[in-house]
């Protein structure tokens, strides 16, 4: 019989994804030996079922929209024909180039310092492989990512239910998809898949659409996303089979009774992290109530222990510059483990590709005391650029300080605030005031100057009705 064998290292780092790659990179700048442990294919979640093939296809859909609404331009256009299997074609491959591109990085790496196979926790500081190799390390990152999750009433239905690992690889677009969720992703690919021309009705229990936690903007992205999509909120759905080619769906909204029939199921009602294998119990670790592993977010450490997460696995910031961040101070710490020292973090930043986009800066409106903060709010309804867009609808609330009028965050709903997101992300994380952000210089006419709208409803409302003037900077009518 062989004997199993044992590797030492320095890092041990579980999953080759965003986190992963970042954390093993990281530590190997700190003078570390870093192996990485890998059970499934290469390539980031991001590139291979997350954020790059599902802009793709929304890529596709904004084509779609754009010429089906030139007509209010004033443009005729003969009539459209959305070719589903050329779409797919399409988002596949250039899915498979960027996958590609991490695929290459990764197999780059020294054979000797990449492992293939699931790993499970003998204690603090050792791994044993599914082959029975044990790895003991001085520290060990895990950054094993998520799956989706399929929520308990599609049980009977599970040859018909889609997840965003399997739906890019459709051969042609369904007839219809009943979205189970209306959060990013499904309200992403459930208005993508709508504009295509696939019938498409959204469910969610929770009342809620997307990451908004503002009641007016709540109000407003319901009204907005409404108006176009079929969304059941607050819904309690029964699935069953409907023959050999669809889902039959039975729910109760507002105390009616409903029912109709689907192609597929697109459960897209959040996603759990992959703990199950790794036996964290062996390690000593506490969980939190949800089962995932209680963490400090700024260093990465679970207690005491010489075992740092980052990435998806933390059931929280589920977005790949903040996996990417979290990797960083992951793989920094665990090679200098036990010397491990906080680290700062970005300003948060997360956004929805749909149509209004969605987005939530620093603290979201959920996270403010209502007693110190103070809000600013632009309606696009009458915005300037955005009526010559045709785009002008949502709406911007900005929160500051009430005593300092240090800017603290925003909720955002309108036409490319993908762009504006990033000002002000930059603005909050450089501690800068609204005074100071008024001073800043605005294009005419661009959808940016929304955001001067804000600032300055927000100016009056802390009571400073004009920002003062820098120096050298001219502050005639209209500054």
């Amino acid at each position: 019989m062989t004997q199993a064998k044992t590797l030492q290292t320095d890092v041990a780092v579980i999953g080759a994804g965003s986190a992963g790659l970042n954390a093993r990179r990281e530590a190997e700048i700190q003078g570390a030996r870093a192996l990485m442990i890998e059970s499934g294919p290469y390539g980031t979640t991001c590139a291979r079922v997350g954020c790059m093939p599902s802009k793709l296809l929304i890529a596709a859909a904004d084509h779609a929209h754009e010429i089906a609404s030139a007509d209010s331009f004033g443009i005729r256009v003969p009539e459209v024909r959305v070719d589903g299997v050329a779409v797919l074609e399409r988002v596949r491959r250039e899915r498979d180039r960027f996958v590609g591109f991490v695929v290459d990085d990764v197999e780059a790496l020294d054979p000797g310092l990449r492992l293939r196979g699931s790993a499970r926790f003998v204690d603090p500081n050792r791994l044993e492989l599914d082959d029975g190799t044990r790895i003991d390390a001085k520290a060990i990152v895990v950054a094993t990512g998520s799956a989706p999750q399929i929520p308990d009433a599609l049980a009977g239905v599970q040859g018909r239910v889609l997840t965003t690992d399997s739906i890019f690889e459709l051969a042609d677009l369904p007839e219809s998809v009943a979205v189970f969720g209306t959060g990013i992703i499904a309200l992403e690919l459930g208005q993508a898949l709508h504009r295509l021309g696939v019938r498409v009705s959204l469910f969610a229990r929770s009342g809620r659409l997307g990451p908004l936690s503002d009641p007016g903007l709540q109000q407003a992205a319901t009204e907005v996303f409404a108006s176009e999509l079929d969304i059941r909120l607050a819904s309690a759905v029964e699935a069953r089979p409907a023959g050999d080619s669809g889902v039959a769906l039975r729910w109760t909204e507002s105390g009616e009774s409903h029912q109709a029939n689907f192609e597929y199921v697109l459960a897209a009602a959040g996603r759990r992290p992959n703990l199950e294998r790794l036996e964290l119990g062996r390690a000593g670790v506490a969980l939190g109530p949800n089962g995932i592993p209680r963490f400090d977010p700024l260093t990465g450490q679970l207690g005491s222990a010489p075992i740092f997460v980052a990435g998806d696995v933390t059931g929280e910031r589920a977005l790949l510059h903040e996996a990417s961040d979290e990797g960083r101070i992951a793989g920094y710490n665990a090679a200098h483990f036990p010397d491990v020292r906080a680290h700062r973090r970005r300003t948060g930043l997360n956004i929805a590709f749909t149509d209004p986009q969605i987005a939530v800066v620093g603290r979201a409106f959920s996270e403010l005391d209502p007693d110190r903060v103070e809000s600013g709010r632009v309606d696009f309804a009458d915005q300037g650029r955005a009526r010559v867009m045709g785009k002008n609808s949502g709406e911007v609330r900005i929160y500051a300080d009430r005593h300092d009028g240090r800017l603290l965050g925003a909720e955002m709903l309108g036409p490319r605030v993908e762009n504006m997101a990033h000002l002000l992300a930059w603005a909050v994380q450089s501690g800068m005031t609204v005074q100071e952000a008024l001073q800043m210089p605005f294009y005419h006419p661009v959808l940016e100057e929304g955001l001067r709208t804000a600032l300055r409803d927000l100016a009056r409302k802390l009571r400073f009705e004009r920002a003062p003037c820098a120096r050298d900077l001219d502050c005639g009518p209209g500054a």
